[in-house]
C-alpha cells in the first residue's frame, strides 16, 4: 500500500500543472432530463436526441472524467455528431460536486459501483427513462466512460450485463479492483489487485446474468502516469475468461501511433479488443481533422491520430464504413501528456438509507469518520478539495 502522503504529493502536483479545474466547454449541444425512480446517486441526467432518430434506435450511455461536465466530454470526444450522423440517442449522467468534489464518478465506493445501489442505480434508472420515452432498442445500449468514468463504465458493465450489448473502457480500471480510496490510489498506480480468476469471479457474482456477455473496448495511452497501462490488461483478463477467451489468442494490428489487440468469441466475432496509444497519455485518444474528424483537443482530450469516438461506435456496429477508416483519420505525432485527479473529492463514503425510505429524491446522507476525516484533512491541505 502507498503511502497516502506520497499519493498527495503526486495529485497536488498534477493539479499544479493541469489546473484540476472544471474545463467549461464552449458547445453545449445537451438537454436535462427528469429520470424517473428514486436516483439514489444523486446524478443529474443530461441528453442528446438527433432530428434523425427514430423507433427503435440505439443509445450510447457516456460517463466523463473528473473536473469534467457532461458538455464538456461531449464536445471534447464529440458523441453528439457522431450520433447526429449515425441517428442513435446519447445520455450523459452527470456528477454533482456535492457528491464528489472533483466530479468524479464513485467508481471506488462498493455501495455506489453494484448493482441496484447508488450512482449504479441511478445510471440505471436514467437508461429505463430514455428508452421509454423514445422507443429505442432495448437490444442496443452501450456504454463509454473515460478514467473515472471508464471505472464506472467498468462497474455498469458488471453489475448490469442484461443491458448492455457493448461496453468501451477509456484509461479507466477494472470493476470491483478497488473498494475504498486507499485501494484505489494503489490500483491507479498498478499496485496490487485482485488475481485474474478473482475479477472474473467479481463480475459474475454482480448479478444474475447467464446470458451473453458485453463486447469489451479498452483504450489507454502507453504513457498515462495517472491510471498505470496495468490496468487495461487487467479488464481484458475480467472478461476474457467470461467470453471464453484465452488472453494469449489475440490477433493483433500494429499501425503508425497505435496497437490493436483482438480477441475473437467461439463464434468468430470480435468480442474484446483493446488499443494502447503509443506516447499518449491520460485522455481520450482523438483524430479532430479531416471528414470524419469528432471532437476537440483540450484537457484530457487528447489529438493523437485516432478517433477512439468513431472505433468505439463501429466495434459496436452503430458506423457503416471501414474498420480502420484509412485517409479519413489526421496522423498526428503530438501527443500531450495530462493528468487527471481521478478519486478524490467529497469523500461521501455514501448515504445511510433511512429505514423508512423518507429520504428526499436525489440526496445522499455523506458521513466521514476516523480515517476519512483525516484522508480529507490532507487533501484540503494540498488544495485537491475545498
Amino acid at each position: 500500500m502507498r503511502k497516502l502522503s506520497d499519493t498527495i504529493a503526486r495529485l497536488a502536483a498534477l493539479r499544479a500543472v493541469h489546473g484540476g479545474v472544471n474545463h467549461r466547454p464552449t458547445r453545449n449541444r445537451l438537454k436535462d432530463m427528469e429520470p424517473t425512480g428514486s436516483n439514489p446517486g444523486a446524478l443529474k441526467a443530461r441528453t442528446f436526441i438527433p432530428e434523425s432518430l427514430g423507433q427503435g434506435a440505439p443509445l450510447v450511455v457516456a460517463l466523463h472524467g473528473c473536473t469534467q461536465s457532461a458538455a464538456a466530454y461531449d464536445e471534447g470526444a464529440g458523441w453528439s455528431d457522431l450520433a447526429d450522423r449515425c441517428g442513435f440517442a446519447l445520455l450523459f449522467p452527470e456528477q454533482q460536486r456535492s457528491n464528489n468534489a472533483n466530479l468524479c464518478f464513485n467508481w471506488f465506493i462498493r455501495e455506489d459501483a453494484k448493482r441496484d445501489a447508488g450512482e449504479a442505480l441511478s445510471i440505471r434508472e436514467m437508461i429505463e427513462t430514455m428508452v421509454t420515452a423514445y422507443g429505442l432498442d432495448r437490444d442496443r445500449i452501450f456504454i463509454v466512460g473515460l478514467s473515472a468514468g471508464g471505472a464506472m463504465a467498468s462497474g455498469m458493465l458488471a453489475s448490469y450485463p442484461d443491458v448492455f450489448a457493448g461496453g468501451a473502457i477509456i484509461a479507466g480500471l477494472p470493476f470491483g479492483s478497488a473498494s475504498n480510496m486507499p485501494e484505489a490510489f494503489d490500483r491507479m498506480r498498478g499496485h496490487g489487485g485482485p488475481s485474474e480468476l478473482q475479477l472474473q469471479q467479481l463480475v459474475r457474482d454482480a448479478s444474475p446474468w447467464q446470458g451473453k456477455w458485453p463486447t469489451i473496448s479498452v483504450w489507454h495511452g502507453a504513457a498515462d502516469d495517472v491510471v498505470d497501462i496495468s490496468n487495461m490488461a487487467a479488464i481484458v483478463r475480467q472478461w476474457s475468461g467470461l467470453h471464453g477467451v484465452k488472453t494469449s489468442d489475440y490477433v493483433s494490428e500494429n499501425e503508425q501511433g497505435f496497437l490493436r489487440k483482438v480477441w475473437h468469441g467461439a463464434d468468430g466475432r470480435e468480442r474484446i479488443e483493446s488499443y494502447t496509444i503509443h506516447g499518449m497519455g491520460h485522455g481520450t485518444p482523438l483524430a479532430t481533422g479531416g471528414p470524419d474528424g469528432y471532437g476537440k483537443a483540450g484537457p484530457y482530450m487528447l489529438e493523437s491520430g485516432i478517433s477512439s469516438t468513431l472505433r468505439i461506435a463501429t466495434f459496436w456496429g452503430l458506423v457503416d464504413a471501414p474498420r480502420h477508416h484509412r485517409g479519413t483519420e489526421t496522423p498526428s505525432q503530438e501527443y500531450v501528456h495530462t493528468g487527471e485527479i481521478l478519486v478524490p473529492g467529497a469523500l461521501t463514503d455514501k448515504f445511510q438509507e433511512d429505514r423508512t425510505g423518507n429520504r428526499p429524491y436525489g440526496t445522499k446522507n455523506a458521513h466521514a469518520p476516523g480515517i476519512q476525516k483525516t484522508i480529507e484533512d490532507a487533501l484540503r491541505a494540498a488544495g485537491l478539495i475545498k
